[in-house]
């Protein structure tokens, strides 16, 4: 088992930044790639990032592609998301998410995720 929290969501204005954490407690994080997701309200659940377990890989949206970062420090039991540029449509709760899969096919698609945070909220002012 996996415990995940998110921190750092916020209200910020169009063009600014925010970085996000997610602690993780419980089993080795480094056994697990980890991921990003978001949801806007009355849409689906959306990729946002993915970072494989030892951080040497990493992988995005198209959407987010230049303007976000995925990082972890395995040592801290930590996952990070530094985003920049922020944009209206950015705005959404933010998921941290950790997953067994060692395919990288496997880290768009939220259902290989084994464990999940409850989430931060993003809000961006235009």
């Amino acid at each position: 088992q996996v415990q995940l929290v998110e921190s750092g969501g916020g209200l910020v204005q169009a063009g600014g930044s925010l970085r996000l954490s997610c602690a993780a407690s419980g089993r080795t994080f480094n056994n697990y790639a980890m991921g990003w997701f978001r949801r806007a309200p009355g849409k689906e659940r959306e990729f946002v990032a993915a970072i494989s377990r030892n951080g040497d890989s990493t992988y995005y949206a198209d959407s987010v592609k230049g303007r976000f970062t995925i990082s972890r420090d395995n040592a801290k039991n930590t996952l990070y998301l530094q985003m920049n540029s922020l944009k209206a449509e950015d705005t959404a709760v933010y998921y941290c998410a950790a997953t067994v899969a060692s395919s990288a096919s496997a880290y768009y698609r939220w259902e290989m995720y084994n464990y999940w945070g409850q989430g931060t909220q993003v809000t961006v002012s235009s």
